[in-house]
């Protein structure tokens, strides 16, 4: 048995046994989604950055640089910028106002927050989670099944298979708190990975020189931060990539650290621990891509989001590549888990305990969760199999449409007091179809990235709808 098969088992042993020790800690629907709001402040930080941070980090991201040059270097820039503003600007508010109108979902926070008994915002809100968060959860089976496919030689298809049944094996029995202790694990070595791994390929590629004149030789606008592009186009290539960290805002997942967390005060820790980790893990990224071509560009690799698994068996010896290429695993079951838990909690709290059976106990609860957690996964695995789509790619679809549905709508309801329910619900309107319409247009999608408009649409709609609505029952109540 090799080391990197033994370091891979240990891994998945040790993830087995927190799902099973957390399997107790699950009495209530609270505990289940939010882990009762218990969480300290190091694993909400870990937890959300190992959550935000999928199989494209590791995957995604260092194929793109390895396939198109130094114009990720945006996506990076926007996607840190991204990470901060949404811990200063809606990491505490939410958690307090989360538990000030006892919401344990965004959906139901809206719902909660505007008095909306029509259910349309909480509705709506939850097909929107189950739509894109099934292709987020698909996007994360194809990176296992790369990985598994390069380091062990095991098919795609099996590869796909061992993620997923581990990833609904622990999240199934272990609900949030598993998935936050998890993360916690899979975030430290998602950045060792991503840190040790460039510096080891530094060195053996003779230095940043070497390595420069390298790429300079057989790809020169791979290190140009335009990508080769020239006056508008290059201006659209900036905005698409920096429009990435608009996301941050709306993405369920991850909003759903803040609120699990032991106290809104704690969060203002956060905002450090979460930008060092954002900055070393996106420019180890990055670097990982860049790095390759010296040694890969000629042809060697058919797949550019297989670039950093080669690079770590083909530099480091089997014992360490093998805790390398866990950190690559970690990466997509961090995100996968929390994915699910969301969808669960949307399909099972905002769904069934609101419409189908109010007054289901907690132990039903809990169980309807994990039967929905189940059953996503199960339809995610399927797409994913059919699938011919590049993780970076997938990923950027799904965090478009969430970013956009609910990002908007949330930034308003925390900031602007004018902010209606009608508000709300045109935002998330806009900002989906809007994803998907420039998504699915090819003249749209290649020259522009769908979440910049689709988030200034959905924004600009949430404020005019507020405004109308608003002045419309101002006239109302005067005229009564």
């Amino acid at each position: 048995m090799s080391a990197e098969l033994i370091g891979f088992i240990v891994y998945l042993a040790i993830l087995l046994v927190i799902g099973l020790i957390t399997y107790r800690y699950n009495n209530t629907i609270a505990d289940y989604i939010l882990a009762g709001r218990k969480l300290g402040i190091w694993v909400v930080t870990f937890s959300e950055r190992a959550s935000g941070e999928s199989a494209w980090l590791l995957i995604g991201l260092p194929g793109a640089v390895f396939a198109t040059g130094l114009v990720e270097i945006w996506v990076a820039i926007g996607c840190t910028a991204g990470i901060l503003f949404s811990w200063m600007f809606i990491s505490r508010r939410l958690r307090t106002e989360s538990e000030d109108f006892f919401a344990l979902t965004i959906p139901e926070y809206f719902e909660n927050k505007y008095h909306d008994t029509t259910g349309m915002i909480r509705t709506f809100g939850t097909v929107i989670i189950v739509f894109f968060f099934t292709f987020y959860v698909c996007a994360q089976f194809i990176g296992a099944g790369k990985v598994l496919n390069v380091t062990f030689g095991i098919s795609e298809f099996w590869g796909m298979i061992i993620g997923a049944v581990i990833i609904l094996f622990y999240t199934v029995m272990g609900g949030f708190l598993a998935v936050a202790w998890t993360d916690f694990v899979q975030s430290l070595l998602m950045v060792l990975t991503l840190v040790l791994l460039p510096i080891v390929a530094i060195i053996e590629f003779g230095g940043w020189d070497n390595i420069i004149n390298a790429v300079a030789s057989t790809s020169p606008d791979h290190l140009s931060i335009l990508g080769g592009d020239k006056n508008i186009y290059a201006a659209l290539s900036i905005i698409g990539g920096l429009a990435w960290g608009l996301g941050y805002m709306g993405q369920p997942h991850l909003l759903a650290r803040f609120m699990a967390a032991r106290k809104a005060e704690d969060l203002r820790k956060g905002v450090v621990i979460g930008i060092s980790w954002s900055v070393l893990a996106f420019w180890g990224a990055m670097f990982i891509g860049l790095f390759g071509i010296t040694a890969y560009f000629a042809g060697t690799i058919t797949d550019p989001e297989k670039i950093m698994p080669v690079m770590a068996t083909s530099l480091l010896p089997g014992w360490l590549a093998g805790i390398l290429i866990c950190g690559a695993i970690a990466a997509m079951m961090s995100t996968a888990d929390s994915q699910l838990l969301v969808t669960t909690s949307a399909v099972a709290e905002d769904i069934y305990h609101q419409y189908i059976n109010p007054d289901a106990e907690e132990k039903t609860l809990v169980n309807v969760s994990r039967l929905v957690t189940f059953i996503v996964g199960i339809v995610a695995f399927v797409i994913a199999l059919m699938s011919e789509t590049f993780v970076f790619k997938m990923v950027g679809f799904a965090w478009s449409g969430l970013g956009s549905a609910f990002g908007p709508a949330l930034l308003l309801t925390l900031w602007w007091k004018k902010t209606t329910k009608e508000g709300v619900f045109a935002g998330m309107i806009v900002g989906t179809l809007v994803s998907i319409i420039w998504y699915f247009t090819d003249s749209l999608h290649g020259i522009l990235f769908e979440l910049f408009p689709a988030f200034i649409l959905a924004l600009l709609a949430v404020i005019l709808v507020s405004l109308a609505t608003g002045n419309k029952k101002r006239i109302e109540l005067k005229n009564t």
